[in-house]
């Protein structure tokens, strides 16, 4: 039973007793209207006042009745309206105010904008690879879910202002433009540069010309979903062998390979060595798939055994989690891992 037809039933109960009343003290005490209201309401309130007439049996019995009645609706009332209080508003701004708590609390963090499908499928990696983040979305059946889900939320349009302030955009690592139109998101990634001039934005791009204007409004990188999917389509008629090793290395023998980046700290005991030399694979069971050097753009392949590590350098490797945590307590740690 919703609470407004919950409150209906109380008042009309309590508008029932109250007429019920009225006529039986007019009908047995034969007093007039407002004497037969007043004892009426004394009988209820039970503040024990005098009575207007000399009370006969049948009244009495009729005030036991209406005293009765008039408790247990009253008491019925009473409970609905804690439950209300302590079950709703109360919850609700409980939970509200230990949400903004934890949102206040985010630093280095991720902001997703936007949670249709493809700011979904963003939220589901974030969570799996245990990421702090907070989404920002407009629809309130779609932010309620989220917050049902234990998801951080910020129920705004992500195109103004405020919004990305309360998502903290200054202290944030990146953000994630994955809103319905390119209209919106261009907007977003201007705000948000304007916002934060170092930060890492990403831009979904729909139609064919959108990847340009997202460019220059801000964002570093721009990823268009229905191209990726064109291509990946393609690729299976294409090259479907290809796909199908590319499917298969990454859940070999029901354990997940990812691909994983890791920097080279100034601590590491990495920094000067030789890739043969530092014996990733031996001491961590990582393949390494290519570097990129610090200050450099390019990505090198395949890199060579003489390949000198330095700090800042990014290594692409693939393996399980567990190895990948290995390399990064080696890459940022200035003590030595026992090779496995």
């Amino acid at each position: 039973m919703d609470n407004q037809r919950k409150f209906i039933i109380i008042l009309v109960l309590f508008l029932t007793i109250v007429m019920v009343g009225v006529y039986g003290y007019s009908s047995l005490l034969g007093v007039s209207f407002i004497d037969a209201l007043y004892m009426t309401a004394i009988t209820i309130s039970t503040v024990g006042y005098q009575e207007v007439a000399e009370m006969t049996d049948a009244a009495k019995i009729f005030t036991i009745g209406i005293i009765v009645s008039g408790l247990g609706i009253a008491g019925y009332g009473l409970t609905s309206l804690v439950a209300l209080f302590f079950e709703g508003e109360l919850k609700d701004a409980w939970r509200k105010r230990r949400m903004e708590s934890r949102i206040n609390s985010l630093k280095d963090h991720y902001i997703v904008c936007g949670a249709g499908e493809v700011g979904h499928t963003v939220i589901e990696q974030f969570l799996a690879n245990e990421l702090p983040f907070v989404v920002i979305e407009k629809t309130e059946v779609r932010a309620q879910e989220l917050k049902e889900e234990g998801v951080l939320v910020i129920k705004d349009d992500a195109t103004s202002e405020d919004a990305l302030r309360k998502a903290h955009i200054k202290e944030a690592k990146a953000i994630i433009c994955s809103l319905a139109t390119d209209a919106d998101n261009v907007f977003t990634v201007l705000t948000a540069r304007e916002l934060n001039k170092e930060i890492y934005i990403i831009a979904k791009a729909i139609e064919k010309n959108a990847r340009s204007k997202l460019k220059k409004a801000g964002a570093n990188n721009t990823i268009s979903p229905n191209e990726i999917g064109g291509r990946r389509m393609a690729a299976m008629i294409i090259r479907p062998s290809v796909i199908s090793f590319l499917d298969i290395i990454t859940q070999a023998d029901d354990v997940i390979l990812d691909l994983e980046e890791v920097q080279i700290c100034s601590n590491s005991d990495l920094k000067g060595l030789k890739l043969r030399e530092a014996k990733i694979p031996e001491r961590t069971g990582l393949i390494v798939l290519a570097i990129k050097k610090f200050g450099d753009s390019k990505i090198r392949f395949n890199p060579k055994s003489e390949e000198v590590l330095n700090e800042g350098d990014t290594m692409i490797v693939l393996g399980r989690g567990e190895q990948v945590d290995i390399l990064k307590k080696i890459a940022c740690d200035d003590y030595r891992v026992a090779i496995l």
